[in-house]
């Protein structure tokens, strides 16, 4: 064995400790710019500032860890806020959210997938036909909306190629108002319904969500696409979610989701939008699942038959999530 000559460079110098103390300190950003994220892409965040009608490119901080930034959140920004072309702002806060849509891959992933947040109302967007409506999608999207507190709006598009009337009779008794229009419709109801209000569009791929933005806004701005015929699936042409203003309230245009997860939901904040079972669930028994044969609801006597209906609705969410 050679036993190697050793030299300076083979010496290993230990690092000095750091002389300055590490401090729990934490900048209060007191001056921070308050704004709302109307874009996210790809890690650049486009924030407008209320105040000024300003729109601001920002990154989120590393101090906000792995917390993400969705459309409709409530941020504080530093940095340069002028909003000039080539500058950057800074997410440095996420303030508290009055809601927020979440889904999950599947219903039995741990892991939420925010879409957006502080949203007024979810609009259901589903095709008539092309592709075919399916009532398990719209069911889980009343789910997340009532145990969110957002009220729901079901849109139908594509209405010349097919009624919707028979599918749409199951959400009657819901009370959950339907719109029906097709390429030429007048949307002078569903403005009215979107008047004053942050609604966010939530659908499959290629039921014509983008279609629609774009004649609410007067623009081009979202690429629209075709139903693949083999599969039957729309095609995806939005990869993020974007807010978009209106006349009077704005719209935001998600991408289309293949699937939605409920293991995420809380199944009492949804029988809580039921207010009319309230007495009768009390005397239920423990960790009823409303849907049994010992359950109070069964044999409550003052269930209506419009009650029913909507009792048989709720057992079919509950199902659900």
């Amino acid at each position: 064995m050679v036993r190697k000559d050793l030299d300076e460079d083979d010496v290993r110098v230990r690092p000095k400790p750091r002389t300055r103390p590490r401090t729990k300190d934490r900048p209060s950003y007191s001056d921070a710019t308050l704004a709302r994220v109307v874009a996210v892409d790809r890690g650049r965040t486009t924030c407008l500032i209320e105040e000024s009608h300003k729109h601001v490119t920002a990154m989120k901080s590393r101090e906000l860890g792995k917390k993400s930034v969705v459309v409709g959140d409530i941020v504080s920004i530093v940095g340069d806020v002028s909003g000039n072309e080539g500058t950057l702002a800074r997410i440095v806060i996420v303030h508290p959210r009055a809601n927020v849509l979440t889904r999950t891959v599947d219903d039995v992933a741990e892991f939420e997938r925010m879409i957006v947040s502080n949203v007024d109302q979810i609009a259901i967007v589903i095709a008539a036909a092309d592709p075919e409506p399916r009532h398990g999608f719209v069911d889980r999207a009343l789910v997340v909306a009532y145990d969110q507190g957002i009220k729901p709006l079901i849109i139908v598009t594509k209405c010349d190629l097919a009624d919707p009337t028979e599918f749409l009779k199951m959400y009657e008794d819901l009370e959950v108002q339907a719109i029906t229009i097709d390429r030429a419709a007048d949307l002078t109801e569903l403005r009215s319904l979107l008047k004053g209000k942050r609604t966010v569009l939530l659908g499959h791929s290629g039921v014509g969500k983008s279609t629609l933005v774009n004649a609410l806004t007067g623009l081009d701005s979202r690429a629209t696409g075709d139903v693949n015929v083999a599969t039957g699936r729309g095609r995806h042409t939005s990869s993020s979610a974007v807010a978009l203003q209106l006349t009077d309230g704005w719209i935001i245009d998600t991408p289309g989701v293949r699937s939605f997860g409920l293991a995420h939901i809380e199944r009492d904040r949804v029988i809580g939008a039921f207010s009319e079972f309230r007495e009768a669930i009390e005397h239920c028994p423990r960790n009823c699942s409303h849907n049994e044969a010992e359950c109070a609801l069964n044999n409550w006597p003052s269930l209506s038959e419009f009650a029913l209906s909507r009792l048989a609705n709720l057992r079919r969410l509950l199902s659900e999530a």
